[in-house]
């Protein structure tokens, strides 16, 4: 599932937008406040004004510029907010339902920054590891094919696991994943769908999936085969298995007949990783969702 940060590259807007304002604060401190105290000591020298007079003449001489102003008060904030963002805690919007019936569409998420590392904000490169990805966590990344965009999935696979999904059943590393049935899922989208909804325990992780039976198990990748190390899968007429490889992860959608995923266009690289999903703050279609998720 495809889905967009709040604002476009706002990282990167956040980050021209700290130097600016960064830059006018120093300037100012350092060096334009020097400038207006010493033209206002000159002005005063010259003044015969009474006292009364001369304060609000001084007043006004090292007054800053609006521009100067607005710079100095919207610094610390974006200092804040950049921090934050690049390190903590980075919003998000579900804009559609592969990730049913965990996300639903208007979901406005947070994601976990620092769990997975520490990464330098823009360039994206970990320079503290914490902890690594586990199977089961639902984690945001950048998609392999077009890293400006986000994706969000569930992890099945983490390196050196052997996924295996066969006539809509997962295994992993030999062990088949167990399923409990639940009450049938209805979709509110354009048409009013019904779909199989079951709790799936994904090696000790519980969650729960969509399943379309009326959908082939066949994986239809369009004939494209060129994502790196497509030769560590083998697909026929049940489905797919899967070996990943090192610093690579194997992500699926909950909603799993719609979804497109690593069953489609491949691995994952550690260095795509963004965050781990784990709270809903806001969805204005349906206030009751906010909360945990897993």
């Amino acid at each position: 599932m495809s889905f967009q940060s709040l604002i476009g590259n706002f990282s990167l807007i956040l980050f021209v937008l700290l130097v600016i304002t960064g830059v006018i604060w120093c300037f100012d401190l350092f060096v334009w406040s020097k400038q207006r105290q010493q033209h206002a000591d000159a002005v005063l020298a010259q003044c015969s004004q009474d006292q009364l007079e001369q304060e609000k003449l001084r007043e006004s001489l090292l007054k800053q510029p609006a521009w100067i102003e607005y710079s100095g008060s919207f610094f610390p904030v974006i200092v804040l907010v950049f921090v934050l963002r690049s390190f903590l805690f980075e919003p998000f919007k579900i804009p559609s339902g592969s990730m049913l019936p965990t996300l639903f569409v208007g979901d406005f998420i947070l994601v976990n920054k620092f769990i997975y590392g520490i990464r330098l904000p823009i360039i994206d490169k970990k320079v503290i590891s914490v902890t690594e990805p586990q199977r089961g966590d639902v984690m945001v990344f950048r998609y392999p094919r077009d890293v400006s965009q986000n994706y969000i999935k569930r992890i099945i696979g983490v390196p050196g696991d052997v996924v295996s999904y066969k006539n809509k059943k997962l295994t992993v590393n030999g062990i088949e994943s167990t399923y409990q049935p639940e009450i049938d899922f209805l979709s509110d989208g354009e048409d009013l769908t019904y779909s199989k909804q079951f709790s799936e325990n994904l090696t000790g992780v519980q969650h729960r999936i969509l399943i379309d039976e009326n959908r082939s198990s066949v994986i239809d990748r369009g004939g494209r085969s060129d994502f790196p190390y497509s030769e560590n899968c083998l697909y026929d007429d049940e489905g797919f298995t899967c070996k990943v490889p090192a610093a690579q992860y194997f992500m699926m959608g909950d909603n799993r007949d719609n979804s497109m995923d690593s069953r489609f266009w491949g691995f994952v690289p550690d260095s795509h990783v963004v965050g781990k999903a784990f709270f809903i703050w806001m969805n204005f279609s349906s206030p009751s969702r906010v909360g945990s998720f897993k």
